[in-house]
């Protein structure tokens, strides 16, 4: 979330003016597995939660106790947060339509009908969701996030998101629900500066100059960039065949810093995690417990720089929030009420999965837990 103090400068800014003209329609065909009215996979589909028991443990439901999962995904966090302890009421959010309409199936089930409440929308629409519900400030006794994308998401060929899969590159993690624009829209409009900060910024891509050069030489020879597969394929064209490692060292495909940055960039998702934990200030009564699950060093450093008290006008400090989402939300109240930590971290050192665990769900490798109690 931008502080006061660099909205305008955001907002006047000539890439945002570009992208919030009216998007070029992508074909119905392309996008009909990712509107609202798709049925999802069954709740019972291959989904593994990241450090799932390690999360209720830091939260430590209580009976009758109120809890919102902040990224409900396929349930798996909610779901054993419900089990850990009957009495508990969660409310689960999630900007993905399909997510969400797990969480409304999961909600007619025996075992947790009346004790979870499906939210749709993002982050910075929560306040606005509660309020429609009556649920005043401070009242919650836990909160949950887990960042990032949801394995269903990069499961599915048709959302996007995945080098693997072949699909109209989409990448809205809610299905252009509020009308945002594509990954593939960015591609085509963007000017090759800001494609390339994008890139470096939101991707940490060294070579971002010349992945954004040969995306603009591509659109200018009239090939528009519309799916995962000719995105990967032009990326890893312009950096050659050399084999890249990530930071954990493993094998990685050259353009999946790339298809990182489109993702972080089109869904506004830096904002809408410094927004989340500002909201988790203003919901979470006194000795409410926080814990977020991350999965590269963005999200983390936001985190860890909001627990550790690195807060400045409501903006975790410094974050590179030049080259923010292009669907800008603030709350200049909220934002103004923070400037300073009221955390205790319930541990020393970042959690992250064992040995067991990675052997078990390899998605979990980057995983990072930090978790924290609200002090006041």
């Amino acid at each position: 979330m931008a502080a006061p103090n660099a909205i305008k400068a955001i907002t006047t800014m000539k890439m945002m003016s570009q992208f919030l003209t009216r998007p070029r329609s992508i074909p119905t065909q392309q996008l009909r597995h990712c509107a609202i009215t798709v049925t999802p996979p069954a709740p019972s589909a291959p989904h593994v939660p990241v450090l799932c028991q390690t999360a209720i443990d830091y939260l430590q439901p209580v009976a009758s106790g109120k809890y919102i999962d902040m990224t409900f995904g396929a349930g798996g966090h909610t779901r054993r947060l419900l089990d850990s302890c009957p009495d508990t009421t969660v409310y689960a959010l999630d900007r993905d339509p399909l997510a969400h309409e797990l969480a409304q199936r999961m909600s007619q089930e025996n075992d947790y009908a009346g004790r979870l409440v499906p939210l749709l929308g993002k982050f910075s629409e929560l306040p606005q969701l509660l309020q429609s519900l009556d649920v005043p400030r401070h009242s919650f006794d836990g909160m949950l996030f887990d960042f990032g994308c949801s394995s269903m998401q990069f499961d599915e060929a048709a959302r996007g998101f995945s080098i693997a899969h072949n699909g109209p590159l989409d990448m809205r993690m809610d299905c252009g629900r509020s009308g945002s624009i594509s990954a593939a829209d960015v591609l085509a409009r963007a000017e090759e500066a800001d494609l390339a900060r994008i890139l470096r910024v939101y991707g940490e891509e060294k070579a971002a100059k010349k992945i954004a050069r040969a995306i603009v030489e591509a659109r200018s020879a009239l090939q528009r960039i519309e799916t995962t597969r000719q995105l990967a394929d032009l990326v890893a064209a312009v950096l050659g065949d050399g084999q890249r490692l990530d930071r954990l060292q493993r094998p990685a495909h050259a353009a999946t810093k790339t298809f990182q940055a489109l993702r972080i960039f089109v869904n506004n998702e830096l904002n809408e995690i410094n927004y989340g934990m500002l909201l988790a200030q203003e919901l979470l009564r006194a000795q409410g417990r926080l814990v977020a699950i991350t999965f590269h060093s963005l999200e983390d450093t936001i985190v860890k720089r909001h627990i550790n008290g690195n807060v400045i006008e409501g903006v975790a400090n410094p974050l590179p929030l030049k080259y923010c989402g292009h669907d800008l939300t603030h709350d200049p109240e909220l934002l103004e009420s923070f400037v300073q930590s009221n955390w205790r971290q319930l541990h020393r050192h970042v959690i992250q999965p064992d040995a067991t665990e990675i052997a078990r769900n390899s998605r979990s490798r980057s995983a990072k837990l930090r978790a924290a109690i609200k002090i006041k």
